[in-house]
């Protein structure tokens, strides 16, 4: 049984990319979530903060690369993070990401 987590903490932030603009175009929108959150808690959370239907979610983990100083030794990691692409039911929207265009 995985760990509840409150539908609040489940969505971190959305990710707003030129890739993930053309995705809301056929309804599919991209957030960082909790490294812990599943496929169910991550359409209810959607579900619940923009009242909107889900019909998928797509889970995938963004590995951070090396970063490397100027002399070619590591200087650390970026984070790694979990993102969930979800698409919505036909003829809904998520109003947060419209305003971005390319």
């Amino acid at each position: 049984m995985p760990k509840e987590i409150h539908p609040y903490e489940v969505l971190r932030r959305p990710i707003v990319t030129e890739k993930s603009t053309l995705l809301a175009g056929v309804r599919q929108y991209v957030f960082e979530v909790a490294i812990g959150a599943n496929k169910p808690q991550i359409k209810a959370a959607v579900e619940q903060a923009f009242n909107v239907t889900v019909q998928s979610v797509n889970t995938t983990m963004a590995h951070g690369r090396r970063r490397r100083n100027r002399f070619g030794k590591p200087a650390g990691e970026a984070p790694v993070y979990k993102k969930a692409m979800v698409k919505v039911a036909p003829g809904q929207t998520i109003e947060f990401f419209e305003g971005a265009q390319l």
